[in-house]
């Protein structure tokens, strides 16, 4: 009778890694954006075409691949109009057959050219070189958005989603760790923390001021694996004196940056990340990912880069 409990322990805890490795995979985004779901966005000027090509590099690739499909179809369906307000126009095509002249525009504007279906007169030779013309764009300007879309360097660094607040030498520290999950090499890797607050001047206006966190070691020369971030809480710290309470009344945001310059496409790469409030846990320690094989070889643990563990009780004297 006990194998059975052992077993559903055994499935929980399957199920339990599955869920880590699931959510450590998904990265969660930053909230200090222009996006964000409680910022109304009012008056300001849009870009309109100006920032179409901004707009194209940024948005998913399947809206990408959807406008694309889209813009295809649509200049086949205008230029197989054309074709159809000149019936016998096209030289083999059926008499008033809309699907003849799209399908005929289809192999104009991707300069296929079977052979069967020709245009017979002045017009529809115009209307021919004018989409021959149309597609010699349409597919530069395709290649070009595709080509910059996938040599648009990314970085790959998930960050632990919760912050703590535990001792470290001595003294509280703020801590907290980031990881490359491609483990190619990251060089000279930066990384910046600031402290978003909301503050009142004396006249009673309010506005967000932020604030550097220092870090015991904000650069280093090589970052592969993982990287755990500490600030110190001394008198010379933003956090001095602050709790969850008083974090949460200023609604603060603790906001971190990192860059390097990534070895495969030579180029700096950027990622960020933001805690709030209710991100950062007290007297809490982060799981150690990084342990040694009975090989002696080095094994970073992403079933555990976001797990925390209660502080060790203090030896009693």
């Amino acid at each position: 009778m006990a194998a059975k409990p052992r077993k559903a322990q055994r499935e929980a805890h399957r199920a339990e890694i599955r869920a880590e490795a699931e959510a450590a995979s998904r990265p969660r985004f930053s909230t200090v954006n222009a996006r964000r779901k409680d910022v109304h966005v009012i008056g300001v000027e849009r870009g309109g075409l100006r920032d179409f090509y901004h707009w194209v590099l940024t948005i998913r690739w399947w809206l990408f691949y959807v406008c694309l499909i889209g813009t295809y179809l649509s200049l086949n369906l205008l230029f197989a109009t054309l074709y159809w307000l000149d019936p016998g126009g096209i030289a083999n095509a059926r008499p008033g057959s809309f699907l003849d002249n799209f399908f005929f525009s289809v192999e104009t504007i991707s300069t296929i050219g079977y052979g069967v279906m020709t245009p017979k007169n002045l017009y529809a030779n115009i209307v021919m070189t004018a989409e021959a013309f149309t597609g010699l764009g349409m597919v530069a300007i395709a290649t070009g958005l595709i080509f910059s879309r996938v040599s648009r360097p990314t970085a790959r660094v998930i960050f632990s989603r919760i912050a703590v607040v535990t001792p470290f030498d001595g003294v509280p520290a703020l801590m907290f760790r980031a990881a490359n999950q491609r483990g190619n090499q990251i060089l000279e890797a930066e990384a910046t923390v600031n402290l978003f607050i909301e503050v009142k001047t004396l006249e009673g206006h309010s506005f967000r001021r932020f604030q550097p966190v220092q870090l015991v070691r904000s650069r280093q020369p090589m970052f592969a694996l993982s990287w755990t971030l500490i600030h110190l809480i001394d008198e010379t710290s933003p956090l001095f004196g602050a709790t969850a309470d008083s974090l949460q009344a200023a609604g603060a945001e603790i906001v971190v940056a990192v860059s390097g310059v990534d070895e495969i496409f030579a180029q700096r790469i950027y990622a960020r990340h933001s805690y709030l409030p209710d991100e950062i846990a007290w007297n809490r320690q982060l799981v150690d990912v990084l342990t040694l094989n009975e090989d002696g070889d080095r094994v970073l643990n992403y079933y555990n880069f976001h797990k925390l563990v209660e502080l060790p009780d203090e030896p009693s004297h």
